[in-house]
């Protein structure tokens, strides 16, 4: 199994860019210490340590919709709607904590264990990828 260091994710409601497209399917690369240090020297975080999150997902996500990594900046992670800002965060940390995409779940009904990746919706068997 090769090394994953790209996930697939689609919004919950999706980013309305100028011209009224609506973006909802991305990718998330996994994010590197700099990824993490460079915006500590931000001035818009040192002004306020919770825009960090903003920087941060402007420079892991490599797409979104049609915009490309060289598109996506802190003004599109601004215009995002507050549930979908909440998804990436919990993406964020889902991928970069297990280096996966998949969280465990039950079946309510049969009790049967099985994986779903939080990114696309697609379920699988534990042990599968």
């Amino acid at each position: 199994m090769a090394f994953k260091t790209e996930f697939e994710f689609t919004l919950p409601k999706g980013f309305v860019d100028g011209e009224g497209t609506l973006h909802k399917k991305g990718t998330m690369r996994l994010a590197t210490a700099k990824d993490e240090i460079l915006p500590l020297q931000d001035f818009r975080v040192k002004n306020n340590r919770a825009y960090l999150v903003v920087i941060l997902l402007s420079r892991v996500i490599t797409r979104l919709g049609t915009l490309k990594d060289q598109d996506i900046n802190p003004g599109i992670v601004e215009g995002l709607f507050s549930a979908d800002l909440s998804y990436l965060q919990e993406f964020y940390r889902q991928v970069n904590e297990s280096g996966t995409a998949n969280v465990g779940a039950k079946c309510p009904s049969c009790s049967h264990d099985f994986q779903i990746d939080i990114g696309t919706g697609a379920a699988s068997a534990p042990g599968e990828s």
